[in-house]
């Protein structure tokens, strides 16, 4: 197996993970304060840009009410309502200043739906129904006012100016008779207005958001940045945790080895010596002495193994799993093993994922009964994925920690301080699959 590849120093890769969370969080953060601006600033806009359509109609409503009252009503005579060519042309004379100006067409309507009144001649009689002058006269307004392109037949020569301003209010004669007057004036006169609001409105709003945005993200980059400093206080202490606790185990298995077991391995030879020289009523009693202690020291040699693993940073992670399923193809088991040629994990990643799968494997041996177990090591975007599984008796996790299974739930807590999970699904009679997964800084070589 090949050796790890170390592409750039580990304090260098955790810098960049960290930085990189903090980007994220401030680009999370970024986002959705455009989200918020954008879902404040619409409604705004499009109340802003009502609210002066209002306005303007209200004032086209007003301009009119006024040109109806003090110009148009004062000659509105007997003549004409019967159409008397020099009446009509005395109206047309009052209006001319407005027609020339803002107001496109005027009309002038009785209770019949007549128009008794246009500045076009040819609409003058016309007869269009009572609901013509019933929108205004009947209003208890009496007046309304729209802002629209008008294809009715009253209004076959408007059509040609696009979108308009119509607006309808009531004229009396002289002797009180009911009628309508109707304006249109250039609809661009109420999109400027519109317009006119919302620029001089909108600066103020976005810049205030923008102020309020700014002001929230002052504190959430430096949140995100304690978080940060956390992260790498949390990272450091689970290294010297590992570290601590890969000291421990070798000065374990080095005193075992250069003491217990060595007394114990003179010891057995010492029995083995006497056994040849005793009586031979005495040997059989030596003989089991002397097989206990062999396997004493067989089983003592094989602890301080577990507890000493190979070097990580000599073999790699690959080639130290490939070791771990030597026992269970001595036993005959069929083992699956998908593994790829190299990684460039941290020491901690790798020791981690080492006694996840030292711990599994050894469940398996001891506990399940298997034919048959796989193994393998893949990556998903962003983490590290180690699977054990076996087809053996399995249990039942919701009872707890099964034969074996305690060493299991410890390596899930140091693996969930470190960013991780490990996942154990089991179930009576179906076997066993552990799920490791490590989140970040991980990569491995072609399988």
């Amino acid at each position: 197996m090949a050796r790890p590849v170390e592409r750039e120093p580990r304090w260098r890769r955790d810098e960049k993970e960290d930085r990189s969370e903090v980007r994220a969080a401030v680009q999370h953060f970024t986002a959705l304060g455009l989200l918020t601006f954008l879902v404040v600033t619409v409604p705004i806009t499009l109340w802003l840009r009502h609210e002066a359509e209002v306005e303007a109609l209200d004032d086209a409503v007003g301009i009119t009410e006024r040109l109806a009252q003090f110009a148009v009503a004062p000659l509105v005579t007997e003549s004409l309502l019967a159409g008397d060519a020099d009446a009509l042309a005395q109206l047309d004379q009052r209006l001319a200043p407005w027609l020339d100006d803002t107001l496109l067409r005027a009309k002038l309507w009785d209770e019949e739906g007549t128009i008794v009144y246009s500045d076009v001649d040819e609409l003058i009689g016309q007869n269009f129904g009572p609901d013509q002058s019933a929108r205004a006269i009947l209003d208890p307004s009496g007046s309304d006012a729209t802002i629209e392109v008008h294809d009715d037949a009253e209004n076959a020569f408007e059509t040609e100016h696009g979108e308009l301003v119509e607006v309808y209010v009531e004229a009396f004669t002289d002797d009180g008779q009911r009628l309508m007057f109707e304006g249109y004036y250039d609809g661009a006169l109420v999109r400027d207005e519109q317009n006119r609001v919302v620029l001089a409105t909108a600066p103020a709003v976005v810049a205030a958001l923008a102020v309020l945005q700014l002001a929230l993200l002052v504190p959430a980059v430096q949140l995100a940045r304690r978080l940060e400093g956390h992260q790498a206080v949390r990272r450091r202490l689970l290294q010297r945790a590992v570290e601590a606790s890969d000291l421990e185990r070798r000065r374990i298995a080095r005193d075992l080895h250069d003491e217990v077991i060595q007394d114990l391995a003179g010891l057995s030879y010492a029995i083995e010596g006497e056994e040849l020289r005793s009586e031979q009523e005495r040997r059989p009693l030596l003989t089991r002495a002397r097989i206990i202690l062999q396997d004493n020291v067989r089983a003592l040699r094989a602890m301080t193994a577990e507890l000493y693993p190979p070097d990580l940073d000599e073999l790699g992670l690959p080639g130290a799993l490939s070791q771990l399923v030597q026992p269970l193809l001595e036993r005959g088991m069929v083992v699956t093993v998908d593994l790829p040629e190299e990684s460039d994990l941290d020491r901690e990643r790798c020791a981690m994922l080492y006694r996840v799968a030292r711990e599994a494997l050894r469940n398996v041996l001891k506990h399940s009964g298997a034919g048959s177990v796989t193994l393998s090591l893949s990556t998903d975007p962003g983490r590290v994925v180690l699977r054990v599984g076996d087809d053996g008796a399995g249990f039942d996790p919701r009872g707890g920690a099964a034969d074996g299974h305690l060493g299991l739930r410890l390596i899930r807590d140091t693996l969930e301080e470190a960013g991780g999970t490990l996942e154990v699904r089991s179930a009576p009679g179906e076997g066993t699959e552990v799920t490791a997964v490590l989140v970040g800084g991980a990569a491995l070589g072609p399988a």
